[in-house]
């Protein structure tokens, strides 16, 4: 199973992206799909996660200008951000479960400039 992710880049303060994480060897659509960040010298939090049944649940640092979403047939998971800040500078992961354990997408780097 592989996630791979894309979409990073860099971005003024106040911008938007969106995030790509194609899954190959499994079905995002029955899992629970998460998105996490890890900034310079910190550790990974969490930004957003989707329930099978499609519930949004995000960071409150997030929240009202992030949007995490699916698209079964693609098998792809997204990620839109909007309002983008500098806070928001971070390598950003998907992660989905696979057989007990979590599997990571390789991180997209994303900048936000002031």
């Amino acid at each position: 199973v592989q996630l791979q992710a894309s979409g990073g880049g860099l971005v003024q303060a106040g911008g938007s992206l969106r995030l790509s994480c194609a899954a190959s060897g499994t079905n995002l659509s029955s899992k629970t799909i998460g998105w996490y960040r890890q900034a310079p010298g910190q550790e990974r939090e969490w930004v957003a996660t989707m329930s099978a049944g499609g519930a949004p649940n995000y960071a409150d640092s997030v929240k009202d200008r992030f949007t995490i979403s699916r698209d079964n047939a693609k098998n792809t998971m997204y990620l839109q951000m909007n309002s983008l800040k500098p806070e928001d500078t971070a390598v950003y992961y998907c992660n989905c479960p696979y057989w007990g354990r979590l599997v990571w997408g390789q991180g997209t780097l994303v900048t936000v400039s002031s």
